[in-house]
């Protein structure tokens, strides 16, 4: 078994020489994509010609990030029944998306989550709050995956110390910044499948392999975690139910999970890769299923470390918690399964950081430069130039902010929830009233994204996350007085509160006839666009 003290798990040569591989046939793939790219909804949208069971897969592969299949595996181990929560609230959003938005977002929308919010308001002030959420949200994900990142490659490769770490981190950062300059979403997308197929089949071995080391009794197997853990493992509270205030981080956790993904920017922007609203139905359908799947699997991989490994040697390796899945992986198949299941890590990674940077640079080329600051009248190649210039700049703020996170410590799955509290506090309240508020302006658009934003990210930087604790970013002073490590229970119900008052005490009427003419194209596709190139 892997020996606590030691810095490194395998042979940093296999490591590193399947990494190479991946990244040798993800590049030459990207490069062929770009080959396609001859205008913005190309680059934007992959032509519009991704089919919906491809799509649902890219899907799959965006969703499932490192902190699906490194954070969620090391939380069940460590926590048991309460890590597996973060599972159930991954899934469960995938319902709001598949009945309150997939279909009429396809619908309504050309390239970001801001065509459908300035459709019945005033572009400029819209657009450009949209964009700014985008980037925020899409911030703190890239956050999560960068630490990812960093602290995989530090385990398997044998690196230590801030300087080496830090260095992956930028290595990682512009691998994915090179794949969104070439191919654009259709390579992001090609890669993302790949990738997908790669996590799922990676999953389904591992969790084959736990089982056959009990006999293929989940119950011998959870037995076994018993006897490692402790039987805290198998109840609720080990993580949370300490306390009033942990049962209520519980709550706000959950709500921002479920709310969260209907609010994700990337993962929106996927719908508009399909040709059609059912298409955009269809995938999100093979999402769900691919998705579910993996969560199942997940359990199985979790509890398997906590059996197998242990949840002292997992705090001890480098990278904590988020080392669950590689140190199981080391204790079942030795040398050869660790490169292939980290491989397969570091191909989940670049795929999410790719899709999130394309989304993040879109948002600002297509809702800020050419529809606010250029009123409309832009080049195509022109916008497309500055996505690309945006998503270096962005790629850059992601590099410095994962090497803060990743020398934190903190983990990645709890990081990812942070974003998906941004992303249901600042986005989806917007969205749901612009789809089904006649009475809604523009007024109460900017006081809901703004209002969630700014609560969120306040509540967040005042919270034990940031400052006053061991596990803190800063651990070094203490300005914490927000009790709560998710904002979630106190910034979305107050984002729909704010968008509901804003457009009340507006003097601004709202537009009906604009709101017919969305509800009749989200609701039917008439005037949608379609899938070929503008």
């Amino acid at each position: 078994m892997f020996a606590a003290e030691s810095a490194t798990i395998g042979e940093p040569a296999i490591n590193i020489s399947i990494f190479g591989a991946f990244v040798v046939v993800t590049l030459f793939i990207t490069f062929r994509a770009s080959r396609n790219n001859k205008s913005a909804a190309d680059y934007y949208a992959a032509g519009r010609n991704i089919t919906g069971t491809q799509n649902g897969l890219a899907i799959a592969g965006d969703y499932l990030s490192a902190a699906s299949f490194l954070g969620i595996a090391g939380a069940i181990a460590i926590y048991g029944y309460d890590g597996f929560l973060y599972s159930i609230g991954f899934l469960v959003a995938w319902l709001v998306a598949l009945l309150l938005v997939a279909e009429l977002m396809r619908n309504t929308a050309r390239f970001t989550m801001a065509d459908v919010l300035a459709f019945r308001m005033r572009q400029g002030p819209v657009r450009t709050a949209a964009a700014i959420s985008t980037l925020f949200v899409s911030l703190f994900y890239l956050l999560a995956q960068m630490a990812g990142a960093g602290g995989l490659v530090a385990l398997l490769l044998g690196v230590s110390g801030a300087a080496a770490e830090a260095i992956v981190v930028v290595v990682v950062g512009a691998l994915m910044i090179f794949y969104v300059l070439v191919g654009g979403m259709r390579g992001t997308t090609y890669v993302q499948m790949i990738k997908a197929t790669l996590l799922i089949a990676g999953a389904l071995v591992m969790t084959v392999w736990v089982l056959a080391e009990y006999g293929f009794s989940l119950s011998a197997l959870l037995g076994g975690a018993v006897a490692s853990e402790g039987g805290q493992v198998l109840e609720p509270g080990a993580q949370y139910g300490v306390s009033g205030a942990t049962r209520l981080d519980f709550i706000s956790l959950a709500l921002a999970l479920v709310l969260g993904t209907a609010g994700l920017p990337h993962v929106l922007m996927r719908f508009y890769t399909v040709p059609t609203a059912k298409d955009a139905r269809k995938s999100v359908v093979w999402a769900i299923w691919l998705i579910g799947a993996f969560y199942l699997f997940s359990l199985v991989i979790g509890y398997g470390a906590g059996a197998l490994v242990g949840s002292e040697t997992i705090l001890a390796a480098p990278g904590g918690v988020n080392a669950a899945a590689p140190l199981l992986a080391f204790e079942l198949g030795g040398t050869v399964l660790l490169g292939v299941i980290a491989g397969v890590a570091f191909a989940t990674i670049l795929a999410v950081v790719a899709g999130l940077t394309i989304t993040a640079s879109a948002s600002f080329a297509h809702d800020v430069y050419a529809s606010v600051l250029k009123k409309g009248q832009v080049d195509p190649n022109a916008e497309v130039r500055v996505a690309r210039i945006t998503a270096v700049v962005i790629g850059a703020v992601s590099i410095g902010l994962g090497i803060l996170a990743l020398q934190a410590g903190i983990n990645i799955a709890f990081l990812v929830a942070l974003a998906f509290a941004v992303a249901a506090s600042a986005n989806l309240p917007t969205i749901l009233y612009t789809l089904f508020w006649k009475n809604f302006t523009t007024q109460g658009a900017l006081w809901s994204i703004y209002g969630g934003l700014i609560v969120c990210i306040g509540l967040i930087i005042f919270s034990p996350v940031v400052s006053g604790s061991e596990t803190a970013m800063f651990s070094n002073f203490d300005i914490a007085w927000f009790p709560l490590r998710n904002p979630g229970l106190v910034s979305i119900p107050l984002s729909f509160f704010l968008g509901w008052l804003g457009t009340k005490i507006s003097k601004e009427k709202p537009d009906i006839d604009k709101y017919a003419e969305l509800e009749v194209r989200s609701l039917t596709g008439i005037g949608a666009e379609k899938a070929v190139a503008h």
